[in-house]
């Protein structure tokens, strides 16, 4: 059902303006009816205006739409303001393959998941693995809206983002286990997925260290087009990270880098409450994070991050925003991990009742339950899919477990300029040719 004028209005909020007039303006004094991230319509002001501060999020939690200052204006519209308009998304429409597709890709990162932990307290896996059960309608809302072209970054919890992005799980999965058939030959481990074939430019160890990449494959999409003049890249990049990440200077850096140059990037805060064992209420002094992206000039978009319907129609605007060149977007999503923060972690600070309540809101049974209502989708047909996922696992893991170790010649291949890893004489042969290369040295 069609979210009523009146429902609008009441839902309707204005939020952190950038001036300081006395003046106050309410949603359903807008006079439209949409004005969300990218749209072609301006929002005009009679006068500049100032809200009440909110220091608490509502317990629902809605999609933010953002318009942000419109240079091209005349002077008699007051867009030297920030308008921070709410509602809910209801009604939500997709097609039925639209549906089915975003189930299997949900099913799959947690089947995917779960396999994983059995695999790891079996010694099958080594180092430190973080998994991404509960945050599956983040990955699978914005990374199915991209095209293989498309530059996708993230940090350690980073198996079901290159799993959304197409690469396989057979190759994942050996690279968990440390083979030279995973996607990195066995040498970057769970917390280092990358895929020059499916621009998956890798997770990241040490949160932060990743937007800055994210921001230089922007910029390089943007050089390709204006000075390169490659008319059609039209590619976007994605860059996931967590909130303890958004309290690190890469990240504000990166978001006045973005705005300045405006890039084609999505900035994706994963937020799912805890830093580790750090509540990021007791982390950030402000800990709504999408605000920060209004102060560099950009949209801040907060939407609820365990329901992929909502999170695919932001990541849709977002994406079409960077595509047509109009710059990057900050979308926070809310959302929560449903195990610890690794495998390494019991999972004892976290309120039990906390982690009851967001499990009652699984992201894939709440797909589920809409696919059903909406006739979508029948039991038989999503039980196809979940076995069709399960054989598609099985299948990653005797592959993963069969495949070989990585040769010991390859730990050096891809750290020096040369194959061999230890430089070219001035006679242009390698110097571990030269018999006298190891004299003096230690047997190893």
């Amino acid at each position: 059902m069609a979210t009523s004028a009146s429902t609008f209005s009441s839902a309707t909020r204005i939020l952190q303006p950038l001036n300081n007039n006395n003046n106050t303006l309410y949603g359903n004094q807008l006079g439209m009816s949409s004005c969300f991230l990218g749209t072609t319509k301006k929002l005009y002001m009679k006068t500049p205006f100032l809200s009440p501060n909110s220091k608490r999020r509502s317990k629902d939690v809605l999609v933010v739409y953002e318009v942000v200052k419109d240079k091209n204006c005349n002077a008699d519209s007051s867009l030297s303001n920030l308008c921070h308009i709410t509602w809910p998304l209801d009604n939500v429409l997709i097609t039925k393959d639209e549906g089915l597709e975003l189930y299997e890709d949900m099913v799959l990162g947690r089947a995917f998941e779960d396999m994983c932990a059995q695999m790891y307290y079996r010694g099958k896996m080594y180092g430190f693995v973080h998994l991404y059960n509960g945050q599956e309608a983040v990955s699978t809302g914005f990374i199915k809206l991209l095209k293989k072209e498309d530059f996708l970054v993230g940090v350690y919890r980073d198996h079901v983002h290159a799993l959304s992005k197409g690469v396989p799980a057979r190759q994942v999965m050996s690279e968990l286990f440390g083979k030279s058939t995973g996607c990195c030959r066995g040498q970057g481990g769970s917390m280092h997925i990358f895929s020059k074939e499916h621009n998956v430019l890798g997770g990241f160890a040490f949160i932060g260290e990743s937007i800055p990449v994210a921001t230089g494959a922007a910029f390089s999409i943007k050089y390709r087009k204006e000075v390169l003049k490659e008319a059609d890249c039209d590619h976007v990049t994605m860059a996931f990270f967590g909130d303890g990440t958004s309290n690190n200077g890469q990240f504000f850096e990166c978001l006045n880098m973005a705005a300045l140059w405006k890039l084609p990037i999505i900035f994706v805060v994963e937020n799912n409450l805890w830093a580790i064992g750090m509540s990021h209420l007791r982390a950030t002094s402000d800990p709504e994070i999408w605000k920060k992206g209004p102060a560099f000039g950009m949209p801040g978009v907060h939407v609820d991050g365990m329901d992929v319907l909502k999170v695919r129609e932001v990541a849709k605007e977002a994406v079409a925003r960077a595509r047509r060149g109009d710059g990057p977007t900050l979308v926070e999503c809310e959302t929560y991990r449903f195990r610890g923060h690794s495998l390494a972690d019991p999972d004892e600070l976290r309120d039990p009742a906390e982690k009851n309540h967001y499990a009652a809101r699984d992201p894939i049974s709440a797909l589920k339950k809409y696919m059903f209502e909406n006739n979508l989708a029948n039991e038989a047909e999503l039980k196809a899919i979940d076995k069709k996922i399960d054989e598609l696992v099985e299948d990653a893991v005797e592959f993963a477990d069969e495949s070989p170790h990585p040769v010991r010649s390859q730990l050096l291949e891809t750290v020096f300029a040369d194959p061999k890893g230890f430089g070219i004489g001035p006679d242009g042969r390698y110097r571990c040719e030269d018999p006298k290369f190891t004299e003096g040295t230690a047997d190893v």
